[in-house]
């Protein structure tokens, strides 16, 4: 039967390791469902740069049961260990302080080993029929007692490791404790044998304190379990609660959890509890050799050392803020910024060519054209830049030129056979020859180092011919993606040759999807006399556009 109790209590709590860790999550400072709405106002003025400070997050509330050892210190030596086990909740306030309602109920015992005779005035062992000192031959008694305590108390938990400034998160927790609340007891003391009888301690002899596992051990022998007699105790003069003691209390203490995940973690913690009575052990007499007895003042306490699992709960909340690391945001930030206002990087451009000056190769005077590297643009190559050119486009055939870029063509002519040779230069394709191919990687769009190197030679080719155009064209189109891919190739090296090499983009042929060629390779010739068409074109499927 016990076995199958076993088994059934494992099984509720591998259930509920499995919802725990099943419902973790993971929530972001600037997540704006985990922010109250009456901070919502902060968490907008944040967002848009108008407050420094992030709003603080709902955080989730952690439940907790507990049980240990509960033991009272007092003026009859406790007996080690007894039981106690708690309830609590608790919620942060903030990164460092919670709130916490905690119920406890413990069990505490106690057994002097020496004896005791001046007890005249510890009514228990009088009404039991004990006969005390002064009397001529008063009865040994072995003071012992029995106490079920309960106390509730509101407790500040002051958080101490969850604030690092050299790693983001921890995986333990160390906190301290202080709290107030109320305390009842009821305490009984085992008085009478199993017929009502006064117990013959004098049957125990006395004993030094070397002796006395020997008397506990006799002792233990001789007593029952029953506690039938109440202890001593404050009487209708202080308050009662249920029937029992009522006292105010004040705890102090602290402990250490350790995370298991973002809703689960267990912790170890201690916690002593002060309360302004001397009867929490039954016992507030101090014996007097002379028969006398005097009130003691010290007051008895209790300890409870437990061992407990917490659960975080809430939705659309995050995690306790005692487990967050209120840097962990702004260190994120710094890092990779999302929200941070950054100033628009102003970068020097001397000549104001709108090239900066970090890769301007050339300072140009005010208003000349330049290309990509900020080097005065000479379309025609011949020699002239444009901006002082006075003859924009000067063909091969009427080069060289002069100081203005205007060059001495071999015009007018006889008859037509003078213009034989400007024809047969106009036609670019035999001008330009054989234009090398580029290849791509199979399925990349990332020209490689060699492939950059043959569209400069492409390039020098190109400015040596400023009237001639060249057709750049792309293969395969089966598919959707094959397409876009033809696309990409033909485009990358259109913006290559413009943007890197300075030449302008109306002097490209945008062709791609044809067919009979490799899906890889990008073909280019020179465009024949009359052919022409768009430098660009929209691509056919943005969506599967390469980067």
């Amino acid at each position: 039967m016990a076995s199958k109790k076993y088994t059934l209590l494992t099984g509720i709590l591998c259930l509920l390791f499995s919802s725990v860790f099943s419902q973790a999550q993971k929530r972001a400072y600037e997540d704006s469902s985990v922010i109250p709405a009456k901070r919502m106002p902060q968490h907008t003025e944040f967002l848009n740069g108008a407050n420094n400070f992030p709003a603080k997050p709902r955080n989730q509330w952690e439940v907790g049961i507990k049980a240990g050892a509960f033991t009272v210190s007092g003026d009859v030596p406790a007996v080690f260990p007894t039981p106690g086990f708690g309830l609590h909740v608790r919620k942060a306030l903030g990164y460092v302080f919670s709130l916490r309602l905690e119920y406890l109920y413990g069990i505490g015992k106690g057994l002097h080993w020496r004896w005791n005779q001046n007890y005249g005035k510890n009514t228990p062992w009088v009404n039991a029929g004990y006969s005390a000192a002064p009397a001529a031959n008063p009865d040994p008694v072995f003071y012992n007692y029995k106490t079920k305590v309960q106390d509730l108390s509101l407790q500040g938990i002051i958080t101490m490791s969850n604030i690092r400034f050299h790693k983001a998160k921890t995986g333990f927790n160390l906190y301290g404790i202080i709290g107030f609340g109320g305390t009842i007891f009821d305490t009984k003391v085992n008085a009478l044998d199993a017929n009502d009888q006064p117990y013959n301690f004098a049957s125990i002899p006395q004993a030094d304190y070397k002796d006395r596992k020997d008397v506990k051990k006799d002792l233990k022998d001789l007593l029952d379990d029953s506690y039938e007699s109440d202890a001593e105790n404050e009487g209708p003069r202080r308050p009662k609660l249920f029937g029992q003691t009522f006292k105010p209390s004040g705890t102090v203490g602290a402990g250490i959890a350790f995370k298991l995940s973002n809703k689960l973690n267990l912790a170890i913690e201690d916690r002593i509890t002060l309360i302004k009575t001397d009867l929490l052990d039954g016992q507030q007499w101090q014996e007097h050799a002379w028969g006398d007895a005097v009130l003691t003042r010290d007051f008895d306490s209790y300890n409870y050392l437990t061992v407990g699992l917490n659960i975080n709960l809430g939705k659309k909340s995050v995690e306790p803020l005692w487990w967050m690391n209120p840097l962990d945001y702004a260190y994120s930030e710094i890092r990779n910024p999302k929200i941070m206002k950054l100033p628009k990087p102003v970068l020097p451009d001397a000549d104001g060519d709108g090239v900066t000056d970090q890769f301007d190769l050339e300072q140009t005077p005010a208003g000349v054209p330049v290309d990509s590297h900020g080097v005065s643009r000479d379309t025609d190559g011949d020699g002239v830049p444009d901006s002082k050119d006075k003859e924009l486009v000067t063909p091969t055939y009427c080069q060289p030129v002069d100081a203005d870029g205007v060059g001495k063509c071999p015009v007018p002519c006889p008859d037509p056979s003078c213009l034989e040779g400007y024809k047969k230069m106009e036609d670019c394709a035999a001008k330009l020859g054989d234009l090398p191919s580029i290849s791509f990687k199979t399925g990349s769009n990332a020209l490689t180092k060699d492939a950059e190197a043959v569209l400069a030679t492409v390039a020098t080719k190109l400015r040596n011919a400023p009237e001639c155009k060249v057709v750049v064209i792309g293969y395969c189109s089966s598919d959707k993606k094959q397409q876009q891919l033809s696309w990409d190739h033909v485009n990358k090296v259109i913006t290559y040759l413009v943007e890197k090499e300075g030449l302008s983009a109306d002097r490209f042929i945008f062709n791609y999807g044809q067919e009979g060629g490799d899906c890889n390779t990008v073909d280019l010739r020179g465009a024949a006399e009359g052919e022409d068409g768009p430098n660009t074109v929209a691509p056919p499927h943005p969506n599967l556009r390469k980067k």
